[in-house]
């Protein structure tokens, strides 16, 4: 994704248009199947929601809050956000870069809830126009991440706090140490920021960011289990170098070979988490 930073390059904007085009294609395709696949999405996301329960944690609390659900996927927590707006005063916005997804929101969600499709890297919101943003596992899929949060800067309000999550460096190495002895010299899984990348980013772009990490572990019943919930969720691999046909079945098999299982026969994966939050006091 890029708008806040201009890419001079035709050739590199015109694949950083052809990789937003199908992250919007692959989370749109798994609208339907996304929710009861998000348990990753669902934790991380509560873990900011609770935060917003906090008392004095919710600004303008009695004349109501303006709060952006960016990268609201399905709806599934925008519809919450919705509840704790502030009544008549208050009103959410659920913004995804992927119509597919905001189709389905708009169909399940409240008929007060407004569905924008907007690119993170450049919002059609007016400066200082926001109390809350809440972003449940999005930054990650972008290019420009300091852009994300500049953004996310321009439009809150003095005041106004900003809740983000994402996944770092170190997710789902498991599978990557399979894929890497099944398929040498060919990515399979995501790459994401290291922490380290992360905490200078957030710091180029917003004041006193506060940064909370957690490595979650799943289980699953065997490796192909895990391909399944990643391709649920619309979370494949998602790489320049990522094969157009389908991977062999001895690739497949050679993976599952190589995935490290436990004692109790599951296989486990990991997820290294990190919450962003932060209040802009001017």
């Amino acid at each position: 994704m890029a708008a806040v930073t201009t890419l001079k390059d035709p050739t590199t904007t015109a694949l950083s248009r052809n990789a937003k085009t199908a992250i919007a294609r692959d989370f749109g395709a798994a609208s339907k199947t996304y929710n009861p696949a998000a348990r990753l999405q669902r934790y991380m996301g509560q873990v900011m929601f609770d935060q917003l329960l906090e008392p004095g944690c919710l600004p303008q609390v009695g004349t109501g809050c303006q709060i952006l659900d960016l990268g609201c996927g399905t709806g599934w927590f925008t519809g919450q956000l919705d509840g704790i707006s502030g009544g008549p005063e208050g009103s959410v916005t659920g913004a995804d870069l992927s119509l597919g997804m905001l189709d389905y929101a708009r169909a399940a969600g409240a008929p007060g809830i407004r569905w924008l499709v907007a690119d993170a890297e450049s919002l059609p919101l007016q400066h200082n126009s926001l109390d809350v943003i809440f972003s449940n596992l999005m930054i990650q899929w972008c290019n420009n991440s300091v852009g994300v949060l500049a953004e996310c800067r321009r439009v809150l309000r003095p005041g106004g706090r900003l809740f983000v999550s994402t996944l770092l460096d170190g997710t789902l190495d498991e599978l990557r140490g399979a894929w890497q002895q099944a398929d040498p010299g060919r990515e399979h899984v995501n790459r994401f920021e290291s922490e380290e990348v992360f905490r200078r980013q957030a710091l180029e772009a917003l004041p006193a960011p506060c940064i909370a990490t957690e490595s979650i572990v799943l289980d699953y019943p065997a490796p192909m289990a895990l391909l399944a919930e990643l391709k649920a969720i619309g979370a494949g691999f998602k790489g320049s170098a990522r094969r157009r046909k389908a991977t062999a079945p001895g690739r497949l098999r050679a993976m599952c070979h190589h995935y490290p299982k436990g004692n109790d026969g599951q296989v486990y994966a990991t997820y290294k988490a990190a919450w962003l939050t932060c209040r802009l006091l001017h």
